[in-house]
């Protein structure tokens, strides 16, 4: 459990964060061009797709119709999804945490095709394939 001075400082550091940093003022889901819409307290508004959010990937439009943004204006709650999104590790990382975005490249990264990539495969087959893991 969290002392009394701990929690005081979470809540300066919160604090700090809600001055320098973006928080969002609105949140909503754009049926008409499937996407949902963050309004920042600069004035900058965000659009995106779903699918792009990490925890949003197979969401439907009724899903996100209704978007509660935090108290600190730092966070966004789907209650259909019981999904949250933290605004700074969102902006940071690109509509998820850097581990997310990490996953989702290397995912992209294994299906690509070039003639460098094929030719490794081959010489790699060559050689009996990859060497198998030993169980520890």
């Amino acid at each position: 459990m969290a002392t009394q001075d701990e929690f005081e400082q979470a809540n300066a550091r919160a604090q700090s964060r809600r001055e320098t940093g973006p928080i969002a003022v609105s949140a909503r889901y754009d049926r008409r061009i499937a996407r949902i819409v963050v309004t920042l307290n600069s004035g900058l508004e965000l659009a995106f797709p779903p699918r792009l959010a990490q925890g949003l990937e197979n969401a439907k439009p009724a899903d996100v119709s209704t978007i509660e943004i935090s108290p600190s204006g730092l966070g966004l709650h789907f209650p259909m999804l019981d999904a949250d999104l933290y605004l700074p590790a969102m902006l940071e990382g690109l509509l998820g945490s850097k581990q997310w975005i990490a996953a989702r490249m290397g995912k992209q990264g294994g299906k690509s095709r070039s003639a460098a990539k094929t030719a490794a495969s081959r010489a790699n087959g060559k050689q009996g394939g990859r060497p198998r893991k030993n169980a520890a």
